[in-house]
C-alpha cells in the first residue's frame, strides 16, 4: 500500500517527562475521529491510577478510548477504517505487558510485535505511537531490568523501521530523527 500524508506512521520517543505524550496528543488533536489506545492496565497501584486519570482528563472527550494491553495489531486493524488517527500510548507498557504474558516465549512476544508492524504498514489512517527511549540510561542491575530495556529497544527499532516519521523528545522539544516534523509543529 502506498502511504500518503493521511496514513503516515509517527513514532514519538523520549525519556520520562520529556513531553512525548503531550506532543503526540497535539498531533492527534488535528484530526476529527481519534481512537486513543491505552496499553496501561489498572492494577493495585495508586500512582498508576492517578496517572491514568490525569491522562484521561487531558484527552478530548469525543475521542474513542480502547484499553488494550497486548493485541495492538488487532486494534490498529479494526480501528483504521473508523478513525482519522490512532494514538497508541505507550509501547513501553506494551513491552512490559508482553513480557508478563509471554515470559521467555520469544516467539509469542515477537509474533505480537510483528502483528503490530504489519497492521501499521496496512492501515488507512494516521497512527501515532509513544514510547520511552530506554537505551540512554544506566544499565539495569538486574537481569529482568536488562531484558525489559532490550525488549523496549527492539520494539522501538522495529516500529521505527515501519514509521514514516520518528521524533525524539528532549526537554519538551521535538527533534526529528526520521522524516520531518508535522507542519513545523513544536
Amino acid at each position: 500500500m502506498q502511504k500518503n500524508q493521511d496514513n503516515a506512521v509517527i513514532l514519538v520517543l523520549g525519556g520520562v517527562r520529556s513531553g512525548k505524550s503531550r506532543y503526540a496528543q497535539q498531533l492527534a488533536e488535528r484530526f476529527g475521529r481519534v481512537t486513543f489506545v491505552a496499553t496501561a492496565e489498572r492494577r493495585d497501584d495508586e500512582e498508576m491510577h492517578r496517572k491514568i486519570e490525569r491522562h484521561r482528563a487531558d484527552r478530548p472527550a469525543h475521542w474513542t478510548t480502547v484499553e488494550e494491553p497486548i493485541a495492538l495489531g488487532r486494534v490498529v486493524q479494526s480501528s483504521g477504517d473508523n478513525s482519522d488517527a490512532i494514538l497508541i500510548d505507550c509501547l513501553t507498557l506494551f513491552s512490559a505487558n508482553l513480557m508478563e504474558a509471554y515470559g521467555s516465549n520469544e516467539a509469542g512476544l515477537g509474533a505480537c510485535v510483528e502483528d503490530l508492524c504489519r497492521a501499521l504498514k496496512a492501515t488507512s489512517c494516521k497512527v501515532i505511537l509513544v514510547s520511552n527511549e530506554v537505551g540512554s540510561g544506566v544499565v539495569p542491575a538486574y537481569a529482568l531490568g536488562r531484558r525489559f530495556r532490550d525488549v523496549v529497544g527492539e520494539i522501538n527499532q522495529r516500529v521505527a523501521v515501519v514509521a514514516d516519521t520518528v521524533v525524539l523528545m528532549v526537554a519538551g522539544l521535538p527533534l526529528p530523527l526520521k522524516g520531518s516534523l508535522e507542519g513545523g509543529h513544536r
